[in-house]
């Protein structure tokens, strides 16, 4: 049986499968707390599964694993921060947003604010953050697809990126959170168990030693001792200060954002008390820890027994690392066959990725649409229940259409990168915002919408004139040039520039609000009150 044929029946399995997990939700689903907080029903151990599972995207798996790969100790940096940042929502933000809110981040906004605009501000905040992360899925699947099934031509790729958003769709508007958050479990054990079983292989063929496979890794990489040395990617003699601004950039974008990320955020609410939010991030931190400790032997891994070359010859930005070293590593230790069973299997564990990443940031960008812009701005809080979740799901449809087309697109872009990007927007954007509504007694509505509305048209307006999108080979538009701004992640002057917006915001307005800030401090520190408000 070849590879192709393997991968594809595992992969029809686990999307049989997940299928009949969202259609067994979808009974279970009937009322807006069942389909936006799955009725918060889930235990912390559950709930820090799924946020583990919506954590480790294709983008974890199959981007770093590819900068490593590619750029070696530069590429650790993402592994670093994608860790650290849980420390930052852990400490500032999981106990305090169940507390505080009841389906969406503009819960807790528009708690103590004018809601319309805060709602207005927050759900395009989070519809463009969750654009930014899919667009990262939908090139991942494309890759994928490339190397199964040697698919080279865009037309080809094309079609798989919109086979998985017509399934993103299918498991938002069919299950809900329930469904998503059980798909997101399974993913999470089976890439966890795909990730650690070729960790220990690599790991295995060099009797555990790590610098036996460091130093295959930096001779087969055509770099030699530099590639396990800063500055192959970042701060380069070719890019000046500006690379070492990048790295610094990427580092504040990646340790911020994770806290601003609305399909992250919502997952605080699937719980029953806040005391399970804070243990479920802890089960989080622990699985998703783990995880990028194996990226890192994966990534090296990579390099040494695939080699740079090969890995960039079969996808330019990195993104097929994984793959190709499950199939070098299984054909080594348990030849031809060994290595088409293991290729498939992590092929397929990478489809479940995917698939399960896009399911929840379409169903977080889908709720605030339905919950944010359509109940509360749009009809002035006057909408049925039932109404509500019909726009989610008319949302869900539309935003998977518009992530489809923008992932066609970006199809040379590295992953992992992409998801930086949105990783910035976050920050920039969603977190000065929330951190000020949470501790910031003087906080009011006009310093809410600069805030949101300041760090991400800045972080995004950056991206656009960046050498991401034109002025180099791997931009989104390779052809053009209309970039002005020398850095790749914006981070280090939109997240600035949204909490000083924020700032200016509030002490030009002259509203405020001491006795709503008093209850919110008090709910968002003792959850006094806030089963109550989650109930309407």
């Amino acid at each position: 049986m070849s590879e192709t044929t393997l991968s594809t029946i595992l992969f029809l399995l686990f999307v049989a499968g997940t299928l009949a997990i969202t259609f067994w939700a979808s009974r279970h689903t009937k009322t807006a707390a069942d389909y936006y907080a799955g009725g918060r029903s889930f235990s912390a151990a559950q709930n820090g599964l799924a946020i583990g599972g919506d954590y480790m995207s294709a983008a974890s798996f199959l981007g770093i694993a590819g900068i490593i790969a590619l750029s070696g100790y530069d590429g650790f940096l993402y592994s670093i921060g994608f860790l650290v940042a849980w420390l930052v929502a852990l400490l500032l933000v999981a106990e305090l947003m169940r507390n505080s809110g009841k389906f969406t981040m503009a819960d807790v906004l528009a708690f103590r604010m004018s809601p319309r605009p805060v709602r207005t501000a927050a759900g395009v905040s989070t519809i463009v953050v969750s654009i930014f992360y899919l667009l990262a899925q939908m090139v991942g699947a494309g890759a994928l697809v490339g190397l199964l099934l040697g698919i080279t031509s865009p037309a080809g790729k094309a079609l798989t990126i919109v086979g998985v958003g017509l399934l993103m769709i299918v498991y938002v508007v069919v299950g809900g959170m329930k469904g998503t958050t059980w798909v997101q479990i399974v993913k999470a054990i089976l890439l966890m168990g795909g990730a650690t079983l070729v960790t220990l292989l690599v790991l295995g063929h060099y009797g555990f030693n790590l610098s036996g496979l460091l130093g295959d890794a930096a001779t087969q990489s055509g770099k030699g001792a530099s590639f396990l040395e800063p500055g192959l990617k970042y701060g380069t003699e070719a890019q000046g200060l500006a690379g070492k601004i990048d790295l610094i950039s990427l580092g504040l974008a990646l340790v911020l954002g994770t806290a601003g990320l609305p399909h992250i955020l919502i997952r605080f609410y699937t719980v029953p008390t806040a005391k399970d939010a804070r243990k479920s991030v802890l089960w989080g931190i622990g699985i998703i820890g783990t995880f990028y400790l194996l990226t890192l032997v994966l990534g090296f891994g990579a390099a040494a027994l695939v080699g740079s070359k090969a890995i960039s010859e079969q996808n330019a930005a990195g993104n097929t690392a994984a793959p190709q070293l499950a199939k070098a590593v299984g054909n080594l230790i348990f030849g031809d066959v060994g290595g088409t069973i293991l290729l498939a299997v992590i092929a397929a564990v990478a489809f479940a990725t995917i698939l399960a990443v896009v399911a929840g940031l379409t169903l977080a960008s889908s709720s605030s649409f339905a919950h944010d812009l359509y109940a509360h701005v749009f009809r002035r809080g006057n909408a049925t229940e039932k109404e509500e979740l019909l726009m989610a799901r008319v949302a869900a449809f539309a935003i998977g259409a518009v992530a489809i087309g923008l992932g066609i697109l970006a199809q040379s872009l590295n992953v992992a990168f992409l998801v930086a990007l949105a990783f910035a927007v976050a920050a920039s954007g969603n977190l000065p915002a929330i951190l000020y509504s949470l501790f910031w007694k003087r906080f009011n509505t006009a310093g809410a919408v600069s805030a949101i509305y300041g760090g991400l048209v800045s972080a995004v307006v950056l991206v656009i004139f960046s050498p991401v999108v034109s002025g180099s080979a791997t931009a989104m538009f390779p052809d053009a040039n209309f970039a002005w701004f020398p850095l790749q992640n914006p981070g280090i002057v939109s997240i600035p520039i949204g909490f000083l917006a924020g700032w200016l915001g509030t002490v030009l307005s002259e509203e405020h609000n001491a006795a709503k800030f008093a209850e919110i401090e008090v709910r968002s520190l003792t959850g006094v009150g806030a089963e109550k408000a989650t109930d309407h």
